[in-house]
């Protein structure tokens, strides 16, 4: 492979993080959380904390080892290439799952603009032609993915800082009362309004996967790590508390649109309409920004010879092709499932998927920096005590995926094994592990 451009800053790294943070989650959690009203923030706390312990873990990994490919690479580094391998293809299902998810919601935010596209087929179609334009945009190279990201990161969280302001200063006392509608006790209320905030605040890693691509990697990446999650953590909890804080429970859990029925409240139809465009741009900020991380997971292990050598390849600006295009193609069928399910079903489990493949690697990461500091030299109290404490948030919240969710994608890493021993057989993997130049 040629040198490639370091086209990622820090500013288009944070935005990879935000981008893929804040996109169709936060527009449609409110009427998921409405059943459990103000007390949903217990959850949204819980969250938040570990999602801050697991950006530490990448901030660490990453400026000790700057190398591409992320949880895969952390885990292959600390405990082998089985296991490296297993991690690589599960979070590359959870990218394309998630590109699915927001492919789907896009198709949904469109419908909710223009009524005629609300049916199962053009609204499907709508999902598509968005899923196939992010990727010719990421087919034209990294550093176009990450000027469009940065400018449609800014776009999106526009009008987020209005409703949060705003919407401040006019809540409704009764969306307050009771604190907890749900009647359930701390521990279940806790478990399972976090549990929902997860997909929100899935992509946390993200600046971590095409590190090769970030200038000054080892400072750069970290920072990015922890700007980007503090930043669109905090967003995304004032923002889904002040839409609950904004209609009635009941009609907010109703809802389709949450932050757009919330900005028609506020300033009439002509705003709602507004905020649905913005729910459509953050999907396409995201929807970006995931599939520039699905082409870039299956080139770094394809370069440490544990995914087939073709997802190696690159053309001249550094754009592995194959990777992007298949990980699309399995997106497409995930999204091509709407003609036989509704759009909503689709979508949920969806993320479900996504979410319990994203957390494997998540955990695992959690653990190799746990060995990896046991080996240094020195190792660091705090440091251990903030791997094992994301350790234990990572296996809780892949618990609260659920069973189905866990099953297939049990399914589907058992599914790989037939390609791990192909590739042991051909006498194809490394023991090293590739670092940037």
């Amino acid at each position: 492979m040629s040198a490639s451009p370091r086209a990622l800053g820090l500013w288009s790294a944070t935005a990879l993080v935000v981008g893929n943070m804040i996109g169709s989650g936060v527009f449609l959690l409110p009427a998921s959380l409405a059943p459990y009203g103000q007390a949903s923030l217990y959850g949204w706390a819980l969250s938040a904390a570990g999602a801050l312990l697991l950006a530490g873990v990448f901030a660490y990994l990453a400026r000790r080892h700057p190398v591409a490919g992320g949880p895969y690479a952390y885990v292959r580094i600390a405990f082998g290439d089985f296991a490296g391998f297993i991690m690589a293809w599960s979070y590359w299902i959870s990218a394309w799952c998630g590109v699915a998810a927001i492919a789907v919601a896009f198709g949904g935010s469109l419908a909710s603009i223009f009524p005629e596209l609300a049916t199962p087929a053009r609204a499907t179609a709508s999902a598509l032609v968005v899923l196939w334009l992010g990727t010719a945009c990421n087919l034209a190279g990294v550093r176009t993915a990450g000027l469009v990201q940065l400018v449609v990161t800014i776009i999106k969280l526009l009008p987020l800082f209005v409703v949060i302001v705003a919407g401040a200063t006019r809540l409704d006392a009764a969306s307050f009362v009771p604190f907890n509608p749900s009647g359930l006790n701390w521990l279940p209320l806790t478990t399972t309004t976090a549990a929902l905030a997860v997909w929100a605040l899935q992509g946390m890693e993200c600046a971590t996967i095409p590190a090769e691509h970030v200038a000054d990697a080892a400072k750069t990446i970290p920072r990015a790590t922890f700007l980007g999650v503090a930043l669109a953590a905090l967003l995304t909890i004032a923002a889904c508390t002040v839409v609950l804080g904004l209609m009635p429970l009941n009609a907010l859990a109703a809802s389709t649109a949450p932050f757009a029925d919330a900005a028609s409240r506020l300033w009439g139809a002509g705003a709602g309409i507004t905020m649905a465009v913005a729910m459509a741009v953050s999907c396409l900020g995201a929807l970006n920004g995931w599939i520039l991380v699905q082409g870039q997971v299956p080139f770094a292990a394809a370069r440490d010879r544990l995914f087939p050598a073709y997802f190696a390849r690159v053309d001249a600006s550094g754009t592995p092709r194959v990777g992007l295009v298949v990980g699309s193609a399995f997106a497409t069928l995930l999204v091509g499932a709407n003609f036989t399910g509704s759009l909503v079903s689709v979508f949920t489990a969806s993320i479900l998927l996504s979410n319990a493949a994203a957390l494997m690697p998540y955990s695992s990461s959690a653990a190799a920096m746990f060995k990896l500091e046991l080996r240094s030299p020195a190792p660091s109290a705090w440091r251990l005590a903030v791997a094992a404490l994301a350790l234990v948030y990572g296996l809780w919240a892949l618990v609260g995926t659920g069973a189905e969710a866990l099953l297939w994608g049990a399914g589907l890493l058992l599914a790989a094994l037939p390609f791990y021993f192909h590739q042991r057989r051909k006498g194809q993997m490394r023991t090293s592990v590739r670092h940037p130049a």
